[in-house]
């Protein structure tokens, strides 16, 4: 089986067409080489180690798709251009070998199925860029900005692809070609050109046919110069992303450094520059901040876009970064969720450059917002940014009769309690619940008390990465000192911290969260759990009449008016930023929850896991008022009782203290409460024990 014509039958001039090949390659390399140039210009950084797992994120999410396709409706648009063209460059490019060499490749069955193939998706293709059309221009999301690039890459494709096929249909009406039923679209533009003559449709054939070549050659020449750059850099983009703890911000030699921080584009690294070109201007990190949607000056997506701009100046003498180029009030609006990097489908990092910003400012201005050099001076003077005296840091362990590490023997572990945890009078509740639940659980395990500094997690996040380093290896020390192997706290905070920026700085110790500790006791019935009342945490009893169902202590079926059915409560849990984006624990936490008796119904926010909203204290907000646009604490309240839950769970002690602050502002304290995960557990535990043994989490 071969084709009534081979597929270039119409075409005069390869000289021409490779002439316009060469121009166009010549005008994509340069445009190009200027694009790396810049790139350049940035500090070295490794990023070509672990070769395995960059190919593989770059199948995953490169063409896989993988973070793209999180968003549906622009996912499967994007998904339907990126492939329709992908295979259609392939068809071209068979096609191309099949004139210039002369191998037989496209002849009899493979022929039908690659034409048929090809129309498939160039059709998908084309419906890809009607839906990005619809939803640039119809739609108009906010956190889209349209140009006259964006609409020029979108009517371009699209004469790339109808012309494409209207030349495919010119073919077939001008050779009445008996395979047509296997190019369905082409062979519906032959039907809309079957009024010509022959001799029109060879003219009309052959002048399309250039056009359409020209079309494709000089989008090639373009792509350098446009938004389509994307198509070969965010891959490249993908391939170089972060393989390192995403928890863990890059450490400065504090020693052997001139300046700190960033303050000119040439202090970042390549691959910072390099994200700057990748940045498709999708907005799913603006769409997902929430400094942003709080009516904050802070857009991820803008930070982004404003030092590409600032990129492009090449100016001799380069503005500062920090303040000219992006406000202070937006590197400072940041909580450091990490929601931005976690959207973005090209692994673009926003929150790694507004804190190389924020080192800038404090170690080399030394400026920053007053009441963080105010904290700043408690934890220089007292180890704690409450300023209160380090000394009666583990006051609260005496009447529980928890011992000190210089009291213990040998501890299976360390429980790192945190400022928070030592000094807040609403998250010592959490300290002391947890440290009874251990006790009862037979778990060994001991404080530093006194000898317990603050782990620097905001001083760094904050900028002053001098605070941070000598708070760590004061801490660090002294666990060494102990021989300290294994750690359990109830902070995300420090959690992240200790867990994966100590080892930075020679600190490696096994770090579990509470939650991952709970849920182990849970799984080994190291702990068991009765039902819990709604008194018992704090809530107003919800009255039942003898119609709203069986009571399980009420013969005959119904409950006599009055009484109160455990399973009236509802819980709904807030993912913390640190727990979840930052280290991945989401699981456990629900485990714990979809297992106590305490919860007649578990609901989720419908931001929740990733997608988590922020409740506003990270980055050393939590000691930063809020002046601009809305509470962030105050929306996330408000996402929780949408849910209809009356107890909101938690895992980290800021959270709690925000959705408590929420609460009273909207008036709902007494209605609904905050509990953290391990006061939960506490009093939903069953009295007894069943061993005494330590798990062994190794």
């Amino acid at each position: 089986m071969v084709p009534t014509r081979e597929l270039y039958w119409n075409i005069h001039g390869w000289v021409l067409l490779y002439l316009l090949m060469v121009i166009s390659l010549t005008i994509f390399a340069y445009g190009f080489y200027r694009r790396y140039r810049l790139w350049r210009l940035g500090r070295p950084e490794v990023r070509w180690d672990q070769l395995k797992e960059r190919l593989w994120s770059l199948l995953a999410y490169g063409f896989g798709h993988r973070r793209i396709l999180r968003d549906p409706y622009p996912g499967l648009m994007h998904f339907l251009v990126f492939w329709g063209f992908v295979v259609l460059f392939i068809g071209t490019l068979l096609v191309a070998v099949q004139a210039d060499l002369h191998l037989p490749i496209l002849y009899g069955t493979f022929y039908l199925y690659f034409s048929l193939f090809l129309d498939i998706f160039g059709i998908l293709a084309t419906l890809g860029i009607i839906i990005a059309a619809f939803r640039r221009y119809g739609q108009r999301p906010d956190r889209l900005d349209s140009g006259l690039d964006d609409a020029l890459t979108l009517l371009w494709l699209f004469l790339i692809l109808a012309s494409g096929f209207a030349v495919e249909g010119l073919r077939i009406a001008a050779t009445h070609d008996p395979w047509a039923s296997w190019s369905p679209f082409g062979l519906f533009f032959a039907r809309l050109f079957a009024g010509l003559s022959r001799a029109g449709l060879v003219v009309t054939h052959r002048w399309l046919w250039w056009i359409h070549l020209v079309l494709a050659m000089g989008l090639i020449a373009y792509l350098p110069y446009s938004k389509l750059l994307h198509i070969l850099v965010s891959p490249a983009n993908q391939f170089f992303r972060r393989l390192t703890p995403v928890g863990a911000i890059s450490l400065v030699d504090l020693e052997n450094s001139e300046t700190f921080g960033v303050s000119q584009l040439k202090e970042f690294s390549w691959k910072h520059l390099l994200d700057l070109d990748a940045c498709t201007r999708c907005g799913r990190c603006q769409d997902n901040c929430p400094a942003y949607l709080s009516q904050k000056p802070l857009s991820p997506k803008a930070v982004i876009q404003d030092l590409r701009k600032e990129l492009n100046r090449l100016s001799p003498e380069p503005r500062t970064l920090a303040g000219e180029v992006i406000a202070a009030e937006a590197i400072w609006a940041c909580t450091t969720c990490r929601s931005c990097e976690e959207q973005c489908p090209v692994f673009v990092e926003p929150l790694a450059k507004l804190i190389e910003f924020r080192r800038y400012a404090v170690l080399m201005e030394g400026s920053g917002p007053a009441e963080l050099n105010r904290v700043f001076k408690n934890v220089e003077n007292s180890g704690n940014p409450y300023g209160l005296s380090q000394a009666s840091r583990g006051d609260w362990a005496a009447e529980l009769g928890v011992k000190t590490m210089a009291e213990a023997d040998e501890v299976d572990y360390l429980f790192w309690v945190g400022c928070a945890g030592s000094y807040d009078q609403r998250s010592l509740n959490i300290t002391k619940s947890l440290a009874r639940i251990l006790q009862r659980a037979g778990v060994n395990f001991a404080i530093l008390g006194s000898e317990e500094k603050c782990c620097g997690d905001w001083a760094r996040r904050s900028g002053n990465e001098y605070l941070f380093q000598s708070l760590a290896l004061e801490n660090i020390e002294v666990m060494k000192g102990y021989n300290v192997k294994r750690i359990v706290t109830a902070c995300p905070h420090g959690y992240n911290t200790l867990k994966n920026e100590y080892p930075q700085l020679g600190g490696n110790f096994e770090v579990v969260h509470h939650t991952e500790l709970l849920a182990k006791l849970l799984r080994e019935g190291r702990i068991k759990l009765d039902p819990v009342t709604q008194e018992a945490l704090g809530l107003t009893p919800v009255e039942i009449s003898g119609e709203a169902g069986a009571s399980p202590t009420t013969p005959g079926g119904s409950s006599a008016p009055g009484t109160v059915t455990p399973p009236g409560l509802k819980v709904t849990y807030h993912d913390s930023c640190y727990l979840g984006r930052y280290n991945q624990i989401y699981a456990e936490p629900r485990l714990i929850l979809k297992g106590l008796a305490v919860t007649g119904e578990l609901l989720e926010m419908e931001r929740n896991r990733g997608r988590s909203f922020c409740c506003g204290a990270g980055g050393g907000r939590m000691w930063l008022e809020e002046t601009e646009g809305q509470r962030i604490n105050l929306l996330r309240t408000e996402q929780a009782l949408a849910t209809g839950a009356n107890v909101i769970g938690t895992a980290c002690p800021f959270c709690l203290t925000m959705f408590e602050d929420g609460l009273k502002l909207k008036g709902k304290g007494e209605e609904v409460k905050v509990y953290d995960i391990a006061e939960l557990v506490e009093k939903a535990m069953a009295e007894k024990r069943t061993t005494t043994e330590s798990p062994d989490l190794a």
